[in-house]
């Protein structure tokens, strides 16, 4: 259902039929993986005022829309917490799964 860039690529699909009767599929919780000591990183970036999380992601990856791989490679819930801090360092990691 989703392509294979997709932060939920390999989600399950579920369904829950409440007393009502009527089906609801939905996606199972995406938890952000456990980011290993092993993992390689590629490059460090440090956060300058005004940055968005979407131009990083390009520069570094090459697609704006995978910004989720950077909020996993820095175990950020929210990709806003990423940019909120001027002077932070993000880990840019080569992708764990899918492909970019």
């Amino acid at each position: 259902m989703f392509p294979p860039t997709s932060r939920y690529h390999e989600i399950e699909i579920t369904k829950y039929e409440p007393a009502e009767g009527k089906e609801i599929a939905h996606l199972r919780r995406r938890f952000v993986p456990a980011v290993s000591p092993n993992t390689p990183i590629v490059a460090e970036h440090v956060v300058t005022q005004g940055e968005r999380l979407d131009n990083i992601t390009a520069r570094y990856l090459g697609d704006p829309e995978q910004f989720w791989r950077l909020c996993d490679a820095n175990n950020a819930m929210r990709s806003d917490e990423l940019t909120k801090m001027v002077g932070r360092r993000l880990r840019i990691t080569f992708p764990q799964s899918g492909a970019i």
